[in-house]
């Protein structure tokens, strides 16, 4: 299945296909551009693919999937292509058109009553709101989950802003493609993006007069209420909610991230697409198995992997016995991992639309034969190799910390009781600078990049182990527990792992942060006391590299990655100018800051 070495079975020629353009009107009038690809059969089993980006984008995949039997059917988004009205409202109609979708192509004559998906990212997210149709068969949803990973309150910037001006039909649009905006805006992109929101947003007055009852609630509670309330309306409501909430009109990705002061700061971005109040009661709507498909430098990742642990835990029987994982060492739609290409050829591959794994899969399914593939299946970096699990993290992998030592030592042993702490200064004029890593960007390289350079900068703590005696496989999720300070009443702090090379290259596997006034992740944001000691839980989703003998690891701390991520200004939302902070990170047995990895 993943050795990409053979087309997807060709059963009839190009020239077979017919190609043929439907109006299909949802439940509301509005009507949606939708293209059908059918081989030369009466009736036929079906790939269906809802995309913002242009439904003729794969076209030559369609033709491939086609000539191996399948009617493909691809269908613009509302606001998107050649799809009515006029503007594009992100996110929030996709799960009832998704729905009305699947009830029209399994109404027609020539469908054989199997409807299996393709596409990534947005197009997943379409894909995982076509599984809540009871007549949906299977998906396979490529760097996309159910927007149930817990949001650490920190936005994107460098991506968020360009996407927000190319994508979709409506006031401000540019035609411009997104990757030459991203380049044109990238002088503005690095003069903004400072972080210095007040601790908690008032609403906006129109809101309050539509629900007067919040001016009575604590802000945490108004806040859930109002989530809740959200989730169990249809999409007009959403779009006037928001509206209401932002002053918007057309509802952009932008718009979307800062709803983080009008509905509670853990609601993942990714969850506008299919609200729920609950995670165990929105998997156990998923009626459709999926081969959920993720990469080590896929910024998504935390989301995609966290969808399938809970829907390991709460999704139906059925569901749960045939969804499958694979793991891959890409990036969001590039190639991710790039230590030994040369030996290597799955490391150029994106792992994104490809004909022959998507006719595997849904021939798998329609045979009954899907139950023979492995249930999780993940690429090993610095080993290059595939390997398969019965369960994610794989049951073999043991929980171990590293603790953060003396002279930037990494230590596997309880630290003593004391150990002087480390500072830095943090200047958000001149922040720590994204250099790779998990990212989707045309700028920047997204992967494995060497940060050796960024970690000698003063602003960077560096923590490494003695060379390594034998190999060493990390496989599983990774976190840095973090006691820290700051001088600041709000900032932020990052942590990241890298495999250190014996030629003293660092290659970055994962990154994650944590923000001060976010750190109790249940309850109300709050400013920070100046000096004080805190316990920051910094999430690095995961990953599986092995670290070979003479290698070390490596975890520096700093205080942004910056532009991938907005930076802090650390005022705590009072008005003036960015301000620096002098951080604090303690170590020792009273103060153990420690990596949390799991090793096989």
């Amino acid at each position: 299945m993943l050795a990409g070495t053979r087309p997807a079975a060709r059963r009839f020629e190009p020239a077979e296909i017919s190609v043929q353009t439907v109006l299909v009107p949802m439940r509301d009038g509005i009507r949606l551009a939708t293209d059908v690809y059918r081989p030369p059969v009466s009736r036929a089993p079906a790939i269906a693919m809802r995309t913002p980006y242009g439904r003729a984008t794969l076209k030559d995949v369609f033709l491939a999937l086609a000539c191996a039997g399948y009617a493909v059917v691809a269908q613009d988004c509302r606001g998107t292509g050649d799809s009515e009205p006029d503007h594009w409202d992100f996110y929030i109609w996709e799960r009832a058109d998704s729905l009305d979708f699947v009830s029209w192509v399994t109404g027609q004559d020539w469908h054989d009553g199997f409807l299996g998906a393709m596409g990534g990212s947005y197009v997943g997210g379409t894909q995982w709101c076509m599984a809540m149709h009871p007549q949906m068969s299977v998906i396979a949803p490529e760097v996309a989950g159910l927007g149930l990973a817990p949001r650490t309150g920190v936005r994107f910037h460098m991506f968020s802003n360009a996407y927000a001006k190319t994508v979709g039909k409506g006031a401000g649009k540019v035609a411009v493609d997104l990757n030459e905006m991203e380049r044109n805006m990238l002088a503005e992109t690095l003069a903004t993006g400072y972080f210095n929101d007040p601790l908690l947003m008032p609403l906006r007055p129109a809101l309050l007069a539509r629900f007067p009852h919040l001016a009575s609630l604590a802000p945490g509670a108004g806040r859930q209420w109002l989530w809740e309330h959200y989730c169990g309306v249809g999409s007009e409501e959403r779009v006037e909610i928001i509206r209401l909430a932002l002053g918007a009109d057309d509802i952009t990705i932008m718009d979307l991230e800062r709803l983080d002061g009008v509905f509670p700061h853990t609601v993942h971005i990714d969850a506008h697409m299919v609200p729920a109040v609950s995670a165990a009661g929105l998997c156990a709507e998923v009626r459709a198995p999926a081969f959920m498909i993720t990469g080590w430098y896929d910024w998504c990742l935390d989301d995609a992997l966290r969808t399938w642990e809970l829907l390991a835990e709460h999704g139906r029987p059925d569901v749960r016995r045939l969804n499958r994982l694979l793991i891959t060492p890409s990036a969001h739609q590039a190639p991710g991992y790039h230590e030994g290409r040369d030996r290597s050829p799955e490391l150029d591959r994106t792992w994104r639309d490809d004909p022959a794994l998507l006719a595997y899969w849904h021939d798998a399914v329609r045979t009954g034969s899907a139950a023979d593939l492995p249930v999780v299946t993940y690429y090993l970096m610095g080993a290059n190799q595939w390997c398969a699990a019965g369960e994610w993290p794989p049951a073999q992998a043991r929980r171990r910390e590293l603790y953060f030592g003396p002279g930037g030592t990494l230590c596997w042993d309880t630290p003593p009781d004391w150990w002087e702490p480390d500072t830095y200064t943090y200047d958000p004029k001149d922040p720590t600078p994204t250099v790779g890593g998990s990212i989707l960007s045309s700028v920047y390289p997204p992967g494995s990049v060497d940060v050796t350079g960024l970690q000698l900068r003063t602003d960077v703590l560096t923590f490494t182990t003695e060379p390594l005696a034998g190999d060493l496989d990390v496989v599983g999720p990774l976190s840095v527990v973090l006691y820290a300070s700051s001088d600041a009443v709000d900032t932020d702090f990052v942590a990241r792992l890298s495999d250190v090379f014996p030629d003293g290259r660092a290659i970055q596997l994962q990154t994650g942060i944590a923000r001060g006034r976010f750190r109790d992740t249940q309850g109300d944001p709050a400013l920070l006391e100046p000096g004080e000691i805190y316990r920051l839980e910094i999430d690095m989703a995961a990953t599986a590299n092995r670290f070979a003998a003479g290698h070390r690891l490596r975890v520096d701390v700093c205080s942004a990655d910056f532009p991938k991520l907005e930076r802090n200004a650390n005022r705590g939302g009072e008005p003036g100018p960015p301000a620096r902070a002098v951080q604090t990170i303690f170590h020792g047995a009273t103060y153990p800051s420690h990596l949390v990895a799991y090793v096989i």
